[in-house]
């Protein structure tokens, strides 16, 4: 998945997220879904989340997990 969709992002799924400062080189950072910090139900560039360690991004690709 994409992380376009709101309704796609889970507190605590792996995700791979663009931080700001990575916007330029698309650098990817991998953490836990902390906090979703996007509130519209949709966004062209990813749902805006915070990292369960603090770091700020958006969305680039959401883990499928095999629970």
């Amino acid at each position: 998945m994409n992380g376009q969709k709101r309704s796609d992002v889970k507190v605590g799924a792996l995700v791979d997220i663009v931080l700001k400062a990575d916007q330029r080189t698309g650098k990817l950072t991998q953490g836990r879904v902390g906090r979703l910090l996007t509130k519209s139900p949709n966004h062209p560039h990813g749902i805006k989340v915070m990292l369960a360690d603090g770091q700020v991004g958006r969305i680039a690709k959401i883990y499928e997990e095999n629970r």
